[in-house]
């Protein structure tokens, strides 16, 4: 089939290298001149571990193909809308990129169009599209079908979240769109492609549930689902609280209460809380939506104040180990807002960075992914080539992300090299035990310290 996707961005790159796996002939368009230039020219303006790889063998098989005019999207059969939808002030989804693109499909259509929302929306947002389509849409005979399909893709494990994913949510009005996204679906549902996951054949894996619905439901499954992990987080960072008070330890606790089916063990790590661009603009969103219906969501609002709170509770605790902040020198190893990509938006190394700069500390930050891009936001940062620069010197080193590459430092020779060897992990990565019998004095989240041994002060 031939697809056009609308937003080169982190959803809309996955979503069309992914059809194009699938054997689909894949148009992406974007309003972002050099984003297309740098796509053309062989390289991602993203990261996403494996989405190079895919991009490159469908670029060179002639299944995608990109362009800087979002108009030549109207060629295709069925035209996925990826572009973004940042909040607005008042917290509410900004929509203006929807609406865009709805009048130039409308107007540019020359034949019938299935109109498929990737993109994250508010509920009654297919109503608003097809309103909009049928306006503007002047060709006689040319007739509109539109369809919510919600993405449910992580970063740093997007690849395969699409290619395997738990749960294909579609939202339609009638059988002819649902037969044609069940026709660009059919390889995942029947798990029959070359995996570029498992670098071959997929291995025996459950197919994935298709779930059919009205557009209205699809859309709110996608902030009902988003905003539930982000109450489930904050539940957990509130355990993590009372956790420290009581001398308990957090992971032993969830481990505990995810063992219950009911539950479940997933997003029940507790740290600095929700970022990234999806779950703080998905909860405000679905807060504001409610409010505008008459529904209190209360509990969103207070998992938002517990997400806020995190990074000043980080800040007071910094402040207990040093006593004076102003002026000390301190490293931050993490910026993208997880590990495996370099997303800053919405991370919490952001909000860090201010409160620590206000306070008149010197920083100097490394993170594999996310440099440039932190670059472009704090111009006076400094950052370091590596975690080793990042902590020479300091009076204290934050783990912000979880990179795996951390855990596996030399901490031995980072202790040498620290002005004194305080660390705070902001996301337990690493081993209480193992910190402290190098002799650093080390602080995690929910989880008891331990006293420094006296054996470990001096390190030959």
């Amino acid at each position: 089939m031939r697809i056009s996707v609308i937003g080169a961005g982190y959803v809309g790159l996955v979503t069309g290298a992914c059809l194009a796996e699938l054997g689909h002939h894949v148009l992406c368009t974007d309003n972002d001149k050099s984003k297309i230039d740098t796509l053309e020219a062989g390289k991602l303006p993203i990261f996403e571990p494996g989405l190079d790889s895919v991009v490159e063998r469908n670029r060179q098989e002639g299944r995608l193909s990109f362009s800087a005019d979002p108009r030549a999207a109207a060629e295709g059969d069925a035209i996925f809308i990826c572009v973004g939808t940042p909040p607005l002030p008042t917290g509410d989804a900004d929509l203006s990129a929807i609406d865009h693109v709805a009048q130039m499909i409308a107007v540019e259509a020359k034949s019938d169009k299935l109109v498929v929302e990737k993109s994250t929306v508010p509920a009654q947002t297919g109503q608003q599209l097809q309103r909009v389509l049928g306006i503007y849409g002047r060709r006689g005979g040319v007739r509109f079908r539109v369809a919510s399909n919600p993405e449910f893709l992580r970063e740093g494990t997007a690849i395969g979240d699409f290619l395997h994913p738990d749960r294909i949510v579609i939202g339609v009005d009638d059988e002819i769109a649902e037969k044609q996204l069940h026709e660009i679906y059919r390889p995942v549902l029947e798990q029959k492609f070359k995996c570029p996951v498992h670098d071959g054949a997929c291995p025996p894996m459950k197919p994935p549930a298709w779930v059919v619905t009205t557009i209205n439901s699809a859309e709110l499954i996608k902030h009902a689902s988003n905003s539930f992990l982000a109450l489930k987080i904050s539940y957990a960072n509130m355990v993590s609280d009372l956790a420290e008070k009581l001398g308990a330890n957090i992971e032993e606790v969830m481990h505990g209460v995810g063992l219950d089916p009911r539950i479940g063990p997933h997003f029940l790590r507790p740290g600095l809380g929700f970022g990234g661009f999806c779950l703080p603009k998905d909860v405000q969103a679905f807060v504001r939506l409610a409010e505008r219906n008459g529904i209190d969501f209360a509990m969103l609002r207070e998992a938002e104040r517990i997400n806020h709170q995190r990074i000043t509770g980080f800040v007071e605790k910094l402040r207990h180990s040093l006593w004076v902040l102003k002026g000390k020198q301190i490293g931050i190893l993490g910026l993208a807002f997880k590990a495996n990509t370099d997303d800053i938006r919405f991370a919490p190394s952001i909000e860090l960075i201010k409160k620590l700069q206000t306070e008149g500390v010197r920083l100097k930050a490394y993170d594999p992914q996310a440099m440039e891009k932190i670059g472009e936001q704090f111009p006076d940062l400094i950052c370091a080539s590596d975690a080793y620069q990042a902590a020479r010197g300091a009076d204290a080193l934050l783990i912000v992300t979880e990179w795996e590459e951390f855990r596996n430092l030399d901490w031995k020779r980072i202790h040498k090299s620290m002005a004194r060897p305080l660390v705070l992990d902001g996301r337990n990565l690493l081993s209480a035990q193992e910190m402290k019998s190098l002799g650093f004095e080390y602080h995690s989240v929910g989880r008891p310290d331990l006293a420094v041994s006296s054996s470990a002060g001096a390190l030959a």
